[in-house]
């Protein structure tokens, strides 16, 4: 799981060190920098944002006064020289108030706290249903909710969940059919993968869990389209 962060900050510097701290941190997405609150308001309206890092004293419009007019507030990290607005922006729930200038482990450590807020608006339920597959002569029931990602190898399917990794006689395709589409992913003629444990889309690779899955080049905008959903 990604979270996709917008910077807004009307100085350069603030904005190429928030960028070079986003980039920082495998789970966060930078989606664009604004240094006009006008332009970061357009931008929110028409672009799903996880994590806003937002400067207070801007052009126009304060920081404190940009977030009052989003009516869907993405988790919100104001970045700023100025202390005394900070009661204001705990009022408006901001989950972090960093002061300027601040160093990479304060921002590291604002993170962890936007983290905890985003997972908690996350559905806790996996997909519902369970796969039953055959193995050491076995009718073994795997959860989907459990199954991380799956590799084909040669007659037979490597199932990889999160206790372990189940060995089975089948076809990536006739799996692909079982498993309900909302929630896994044929990304590769030799993987499927479970959205849900899906962590970052680097290139032409996905992480998910400790694994880097590839993704064929013919179905990469397929995949980046169903895991925007």
């Amino acid at each position: 799981m990604s979270y996709r962060c917008l910077l807004v900050d009307d100085e350069h510097l603030a904005l190429a060190l928030l960028e070079k701290y986003v980039h920082q941190i495998p789970d966060l997405e930078w989606v664009a920098s604004c240094k006009s609150p006008v332009q970061a308001v357009e931008l929110l309206q028409r672009e799903p944002v996880d994590l806003l890092f937002l400067d207070i004293q801007l052009p126009l419009m304060s920081g404190i006064n940009l977030l009052k007019h989003i009516s869907s507030r993405p988790v919100t990290i104001f970045t700023t020289a100025y202390a005394q607005h900070a009661h204001e922006a705990y009022d408006l729930d901001a989950v972090d108030y960093l002061l300027k200038p601040f160093s990479f482990e304060r921002f590291e450590h604002a993170v962890q706290k936007a983290r905890a807020v985003l997972q908690n608006r996350q559905p806790a339920s996996g997909p519902a249903g369970m796969l039953t597959v055959k193995a050491d002569r076995q009718l073994i029931k795997i959860p989907f909710a459990d199954i991380v990602y799956i590799e084909g190898w040669k007659e037979y399917v490597k199932i990889y969940t999160t206790t372990g990794k189940v060995v089975t006689l089948e076809s990536l395709r006739n799996l692909e059919n079982i498993l309900p589409a909302s929630h896994f992913l044929r990304v590769h003629k030799s993987y499927i993968v479970s959205k849900n444990q899906v962590q970052k889309f680097d290139g032409d690779v996905l992480v998910v869990g400790a694994a880097r899955i590839p993704v064929a080049r013919a179905r990469k905008r397929s995949v980046l389209a169903a895991l925007m959903e």
